[in-house]
C-alpha cells in the first residue's frame, strides 16, 4: 500500500541572531510553523542554534539530550512528527556536527556525525574549529520508511551518498549551511530516492527521485512541506514506451505517475488503498532503471571475457525496447525501427 508521508522543510533566511539563546528561538519558531502543516518529519537547518554566534565550540556545543534537543523533543510529541534536529554536539570530549532524528514520542532515534566537515584553516589542520569527523552515514528506520542524513560539505564525496543508497534510504537529509544547488538533484537522480535539504540561506528543497524541486523555500517563504510516497518506482523508457499510458487507462486516478522524457525516466506509485504498488509491478512486467542497467552489466562481463551472454528472462520480454510512436493524441504504437541507442 502507498506509503505517504508529509515533509516538511525549512531555511533561516538572512536572519542573524548573535546568541545560543535567540538563534535557538528563531529556530524553534521555524519548527512551530512547520508543524501547522501537520507533517510525518521536519528537517531544520545545519546548526541553526549556533551558526551565527561567535564563540569557542567549547561555549557553543551541547550534549544529547540537552537544552534544544528537549525543546524538539517537546514539539515532536506535541504533534506526533519527527524532527531532523542538528546542533553542535559535545559527547565523549569531542564535538562533532550532527544531526539528531527525534521520534514522535520525543524520543532519540539516533545520530548522524558529519563524516566529511570541513577545513577552518589553510593548512588543514583543523576541522570546523575544533569538530571530529563522523565514522559513518547510517539509514535510520522510520515509521514510514528509511532515512538518511548528509551535512552541507558532506555534498561533496559521493561515497557517502551511494552508501546510504546501498543501504536501503528512500529519503535523505540535508542540513545545510549553503543552498547546494544541482548536485542534490544528481544524487536523487542517481540514487533514486528523495532529497530534502533544510538551509541557512534561501533554497531549501524537496526534490524527487527523478531529480526534480517540488517545493522550495525562498525569502519570503521560509517553510513548505509536500505530501510524498514512499512507495514508488522509476523505470527506464526502454521496454516500457507506452507503460505510462497503460498504467492511466488501467487505474485513472489511482496511479501516480512522473515523467522525466529527457532523461527517459519515469516514476510510478499507486495512489490508491485498494491497489498496491506491487500489483502494478507485476501485472504490467515493470522494472526498476537500476536493474535494467544490471542487466547489462551481467551481458558486458560475459562479451569482455569472450563469452555469449547467458539469454535472460526478463518481464518484458515481448515488448519492443525503444519507445513509441504518438499519432495526434491517439494510442501509441510500437515503432522497432525507432533507434535510440
Amino acid at each position: 500500500m502507498p506509503r505517504k508521508a508529509r515533509v516538511a522543510t525549512t531555511c533561516l533566511g538572512t536572519r542573524r541572531p548573535r546568541s545560543v539563546e535567540h538563534a535557538r528561538e528563531y529556530g524553534l519558531e521555524l519548527l512551530d510553523l512547520a508543524c501547522t502543516t501537520d507533517p510525518d518529519i521536519v528537517c531544520l537547518p545545519e546548526n541553526f542554534s549556533t551558526f551565527s554566534v561567535v564563540a569557542p565550540l567549547s561555549e557553543k556545543a551541547e550534549p544529547v539530550p540537552g537544552p534544544t534537543i528537549d525543546a524538539c523533543a517537546r514539539r515532536a510529541r506535541e504533534h506526533r512528527t519527527y524532527v531532523v534536529c542538528p546542533l553542535t554536539n559535545r559527547r565523549g570530549g569531542c564535538y562533532y556536527n550532527s544531526a539528531v532524528i527525534i521520534d514522535r514520542e520525543g524520543d532519540i532515534v539516533g545520530i548522524y556525525d558529519k563524516v566529511q566537515p570541513v577545513t577552518s584553516s589553510a593548512d588543514f589542520t583543523e576541522i570546523e574549529h575544533g569538530m571530529t569527523p563522523g565514522r559513518e552515514s547510517p539509514v535510520f528506520q522510520l515509521d514510514f520508511g528509511a532515512v538518511g542524513v548528509q551535512i552541507c560539505f558532506d555534498l561533496g564525496y559521493p561515497r557517502t551518498w551511494a552508501e546510504l543508497a546501498e543501504r536501503g534510504a528512500e529519503l535523505v537529509f540535508w542540513p545545510s549551511a549553503y543552498n547546494g544547488g544541482f548536485p542534490l538533484r544528481m544524487f536523487a537522480y542517481l540514487h533514486k530516492y528523495y532529497v530534502v535539504s533544510s538551509v541557512r540561506q534561501q533554497h531549501s528543497r524537496i526534490i524527487n527521485p527523478l531529480g526534480e524541486v517540488l517545493e522550495c523555500t525562498d525569502r519570503r517563504a521560509q517553510v513548505v512541506s509536500r505530501r510524498i510516497d514512499l512507495d514508488y518506482i522509476v523505470c527506464h523508457y526502454d521496454f516500457h514506451g507506452t507503460i505510462p499510458r497503460d498504467l492511466v487507462d488501467e487505474y485513472g486516478a489511482g496511479v501516480g505517475i512522473r515523467t522525466s522524457d529527457e532523461e527517459s525516466h519515469f516514476l510510478v506509485q499507486s495512489d490508491s488503498d485498494e491497489v498496491a504498488l506491487a500489483e502494478m509491478i507485476d501485472r504490467f512486467g515493470l522494472e526498476s532503471a537500476d536493474d535494467y542497467h544490471a542487466r547489462h552489466l551481467a551481458a558486458y562481463e560475459a562479451i569482455l571475457e569472450g563469452r555469449r551472454p547467458e539469454p535472460q528472462q526478463s518481464p518484458y520480454e515481448h515488448r519492443v525496447q525503444y519507445g513509441c510512436t504518438w499519432d495526434h493524441g491517439r494510442r501509441p504504437q510500437a515503432n522497432p525501427s525507432q533507434d535510440r541507442s
